[in-house]
């Protein structure tokens, strides 16, 4: 039995993947550093997902297999992996994605320093081969940063990473941020739809320690296929979602950046006229209350000139 010490769970949810999840199997056991455990939570699949899955842990005892009796929703089944982990680090390794053999050598030592409260890697999403993907989520050079860093990066659209699935945390910081309802004041069923919920264990987390850490070496693989939730977003729904979560994070925690958002907001809502079908119609609908709901001007001209930068030099 490995020690729990230094115990990594990989936290592996899946839902009808017989077709990908032997390789992101592989993938997390394929890790250079011994002390893991994986977990896999099968939702009530209805292919061979879980013959799948236990022909693997027949061969492997580090991985313990579960089975919901329904399908819970994918939020619910995220957390039924966590409440099964015994880690003192949690990784979340969604089923159809993969990570490098060295992902955990490679981020555990930041967590040396007790004031970093995750680590995350470049990413490549790919849709064949994870060598030939594009690269993403490369923020500096390795190292530690200020965890204000990531906060207001996020908020101005700088490309910091939303998926978990690139990082690491302590598991007792997942059990705590991994939010199965996010308030909001359109009634939007974050258990189910599953947007923004992976965004605010990054917020909440970054927000209660000092620093996070960044390994610039690309150690984690998004795969982008039909079913992946962000690839069958093509209304909105995604940064309109991810924008409620912020909403509810700023309204929260951090009020001084409700201007910077509502910037944002503004712009989505031209972009996106089906918003409406998710019930955001203006700015105020972004938050529980609508008390600080208001446009700033020079927030609205500051987002403006980084589109525009942003898109001359695409």
């Amino acid at each position: 039995m490995v020690s729990t010490e230094r115990l990594v769970s990989i936290l592996i949810p899946v839902y009808n993947r017989a077709d990908i999840i032997a390789d992101t199997l592989s993938s997390a056991l394929a890790q250079t550093y011994e002390h893991v455990e994986v977990i896999v939570v099968d939702n009530a699949s209805t292919d061979d997902t879980w013959a799948v899955i236990c022909d693997y842990a027949d061969t492997d005892s580090r991985i313990r297999p579960f089975r919901n009796a329904s399908n819970l929703g994918p939020v619910r089944n995220w957390l039924r992996c966590v409440e099964e982990a015994k880690g003192t680090f949690a990784k979340i390794l969604w089923s159809d994605d993969l990570i490098a053999p060295e992902f955990l050598a490679k981020t555990l030592p930041y967590f040396d320093d007790p004031e970093v409260g995750f680590v995350y890697t470049a990413t490549k999403i790919f849709t064949r081969q994870p060598g030939e993907g594009v690269l993403s989520y490369v923020n500096g050079a390795s190292g530690v940063y200020d965890s204000e860093r990531y906060i207001q990066g996020d908020f101005k659209g700088k490309g910091y990473p939303l998926s978990p699935g690139c990082a690491i945390f302590y598991l007792k910081d997942v059990k705590k941020n991994l939010m199965l309802h996010v308030p909001n004041a359109v009634k939007s069923d974050f258990s189910m739809h599953a947007i923004g919920n992976d965004l605010l264990l990054f917020l909440l987390t970054a927000h209660q320690y000092k620093k996070f850490a960044h390994v610039s070496e690309t150690l984690s693989y998004f795969r982008a296929h039909s079913g992946s939730i962000s690839l069958a977003s093509t209304d909105g729904k995604l940064p309109l979602h991810y924008n409620l979560a912020r909403g509810y994070f700023a309204e929260t925690y951090r009020p001084d950046l409700m201007g910077l958002l509502n910037a944002n907001i503004f712009f989505d809502l031209k972009k996106y006229p089906g918003a409406k079908n998710y019930g955001l119609s203006s700015v105020s609908d972004f938050y529980v209350s609508c008390k600080q709901s208001g446009v700033n001007i020079v927030s609205l001209l500051t987002v403006f000139a980084r589109k525009v930068v942003v898109r001359f030099i695409r």
